[in-house]
Order: structure tokens, then C-alpha cells, then sequence
């Protein structure tokens, strides 16, 4: 079972790219973690452990900047079954498209909870790049 996300952020692709993976950046992979550890390259593993005490980990299987991150998914949202997120960012006139798929999901509930999810990261992610756009368009 999968879930598919997608938003427009206004953004170069680059830009959106490095911040998907600066945790600093609200929406962000890893943002608001108690503890992330992130080995960007193939087969490098990742550990974040949100505040609120949840574990995720996995291992990137695709690293292609700034245009594709693929990875594994392991977490009690998952039943701890491994789980593949793939994100893709394509340039747009404005901005970027993300879109990002997680495939693999065990089942109904889980599906909602993620979709649920992923679309509130990067709700999050492109309200961040709308207020930085708003403040170059006043200034």
C-alpha cells in the first residue's frame, strides 16, 4: 500500500533539495528530533528519534542531488516491515514540485496515518519557502 504527496514549493530545486535534508528547517526529514544521525550516501544508515520518543531508521538507497533521495522506512508506524520513501523534486516556472511516495505500508490505518502525515511536513516545508518568498518580494 502506498501514499504519494506532492506540493509545489517556491524554491530552486537545489535549494528545496538541501533543505528537505536540513533538520534545522520546519518540515524537514528529521526536524524537531531528539536524535538524528544521517549517513547521506548509499547504503549510509539514518536514526531519528522524534520528541516524542518514536523511533525511524533505514538506509538510503538512492542519493542523486538535487533530484531524487530514496530510502528505506522502519518504524512502529510501520509495524517495523521496511518501508521505501522516495522523493523527487522537478524545477517548475515556480519554484520546484516535490513529490514524495512511500510504498510498502502494511495496511489501511497506516496509509491514512502517513498520508496525514507526510502532507503536514510538507505543508510545513513549503510554508517556510512561502514566508521567505513573501519577505524578498517586500523587501
Amino acid at each position: 500500500m502506498d501514499v504519494k504527496v506532492e506540493r509545489s514549493i517556491p524554491g530552486a530545486i537545489s535549494e528545496v533539495f538541501d533543505a528537505w535534508l536540513d533538520a534545522s528547517v520546519p518540515g524537514a526529514f528529521g526536524y524537531d528530533s531528539e536524535k538524528l544521525i544521517v549517513d547521506m550516501k548509499v547504503d549510509g544508515l539514518w536514526y531519528w528519534l522524534t520528541r516524542e520518543g518514536t523511533p525511524h531508521f533505514g538506509r538510503f538507497l538512492e542519493v542523486e542531488r538535487p533530484a531524487r533521495l530514496r530510502q528505506s522506512w522502519m518504524s512502529p508506524y510501520t509495524l517495523g516491515q521496511e518501508s521505501i520513501v522516495t522523493v523527487t523534486f522537478e524545477p517548475r516556472d515556480t519554484g520546484t514540485l516535490m513529490t514524495l511516495v512511500h510504498a510498502g505500508l502494511p495496511n489501511d490505518q497506516m496509509v491514512a496515518a502517513h498520508e496525514r502525515g507526510w502532507a503536514q511536513i510538507l505543508d510545513a516545508l513549503g510554508a517556510g519557502f512561502d514566508a521567505r518568498a513573501g519577505q524578498r518580494a517586500a523587501g
